[in-house]
């Protein structure tokens, strides 16, 4: 069944966009208040997910609503666009329509597609069930829960041997999420958690950092790459490079001929594209990428733009990394270009302005790069603060977080230690296995009402 937007008056456009993350946020609001066209923003989600922070809803640090907005909230104001809550299963580019979850239809001149990737698992999708990522709140709600239930579970294992493995926690993947994850468990032992226990010591967790390639932070200069995992030493984080994970199941990972005895376990390693791009039609990069020509746009169909990390963009035989920023100029310059097409002029060359990479590893412990500028320590601790509290959606949030931050600097302490499920009898419904996702919404655009 094809739906028709109530909205659209004649001679205006409608313009498409999938995903609410940055490159479908901003794209929408570069595209505001219009009368020349009308946008819909679909999303599985109904809210914008400040993704650079979601291991500080995992580690307790922050809450799930400190990083999330809803996004009828942001785009109130602007009539041009609205918003809908539903998951888009495929397009059609020849007939110039997506389907959503239910079957139904959806016509559009413009598309810009802007779903993000979620972890890879390289063939073993089983392994999920016992190391979840962390690219949603749902996510770090789990992780959550798994860390703060370890040390309560720990408290009352008379054994010493299922003690220690309660105790231990392996971080698969040394990119920034996989560094700023383990440097923030190992505090959550070494100085939250402390003084709270009367029968085990958290300080005495092991926190295991596993990372396939030969040195951490692979992306950063190999001067802040050793710096931060110097850093991670003195936290108490042991990092092993040159591991490759072999199995992973609800007690422990085997590394080779070494298994560690562990059910916490959290991936942070390899991403791979939404569903959606294998319905295409199109080229695909290995992760499942969409690669997109130099003005953003899919070769051969100028009417659909890739924003973020859905893009494989390459420019001076570099492929774009799968940053924030990138996903929001991204987001910006097709909408650029949508408008630079509605006016018959021609369009831009993506240019991208790389405004660097950052880290941090624990409190007063970070790494800055930019193509000027390599910092680390306590400076670099300091801007990596001011960057992510500017750029939180909301005055509401940038509050809550500069206060949950002070909090937790001055004293040591994290207002978010909650163990959440739906129920809770202790020692059976704490085990590995993950609170069940539930289902996206089916995308759903009311019909306009006959006369």
């Amino acid at each position: 069944m094809r739906i028709t937007n109530p909205h659209l008056k004649p001679g205006q456009k409608q313009v498409i966009i999938v995903g609410g993350g940055f490159g479908g946020v901003h794209a929408a609001k570069e595209l505001a208040n219009r009368d020349d066209l009308q946008v819909v923003l679909i999303d599985q989600r109904n809210y914008h997910l400040f993704q650079p922070l979601l291991y500080q809803v995992a580690s307790a640090a922050l809450n799930p609503s400190d990083i999330a907005v809803p996004i009828r909230g942001i785009f109130t104001k602007f009539q041009n666009i609205s918003v809908h809550l539903g998951r888009v299963e495929k397009v059609n580019l020849k007939e110039r329509t997506i389907t959503g979850g239910s079957g139904e239809q959806l016509s559009y001149d413009y598309l810009i597609l802007a779903c993000g990737v979620r972890h890879s698992y390289f063939g073993k999708p089983a392994w999920e069930n016992f190391a979840p990522g962390l690219k949603t709140l749902e996510q770090a709600t789990e992780i959550r829960r798994r860390i703060l239930s370890a040390f309560e579970l720990a408290e009352n294992e008379p054994d010493p041997a299922k003690q220690k493995a309660l105790l231990t926690f392996v971080i698969v993947g040394a990119g920034p999420t996989g560094v700023e994850l383990a440097g923030a468990i190992a505090e959550i032992a070494t100085k939250v958690l402390v003084d709270d226990f009367r029968n085990i010591k958290p300080e005495t967790a092991t926190v295991l950092l596993l990372e396939m390639g030969p040195r951490a932070l692979t992306m950063f200069a190999e001067d802040l790459s050793r710096q931060a995992a110097k850093d991670l030493k003195d936290l108490g984080v042991e990092l092993r490079t040159g591991v490759k994970v072999d199995s992973i199941d609800e007690k422990g990972v085997v590394c080779g001929d070494t298994r560690i005895e562990s059910p916490n376990v959290f991936w942070a390693a390899g991403v791979e594209a939404d569903e959606i791009s294998k319905s295409l039609g199109v080229e695909l990069d290995r992760a499942g990428r969409i690669v997109i020509g130099p003005d953003l746009s899919i070769p051969g169909h100028p009417e659909v733009f890739v924003s973020g990390d859905l893009a494989h963009l390459e420019i001076d035989g570099k492929v774009m990394p799968g940053l924030a920023q990138f996903a929001i100029q991204t987001g910006k310059f097709a909408a650029k270009n949508i408008k630079f097409s509605m006016k018959s002029q021609p369009r831009k060359t993506f240019k991208y302005n790389d405004k660097g990479q950052m880290a941090t590893i624990g409190k007063r412990k970070a790494v800055l790069q930019t193509k000027s500028i390599k910092m680390h320590g306590y400076f670099a601790w300091l801007a990596w603060l001011l960057v992510h509290l500017l750029s939180l959606v909301g005055f509401r949030n940038k509050m809550t977080v500069l206060t949950e931050w002070f909090w937790s600097y001055v004293f040591s302490k994290r207002g978010a230690r909650l163990i959440t499920q739906k129920e809770w009898r202790f020692g059976k419904d704490l085990g590995p296995t993950p609170t069940p996702l539930a289902a996206p919404a089916p995308l759903s655009v009311q019909p306009a009402a006959k006369a």
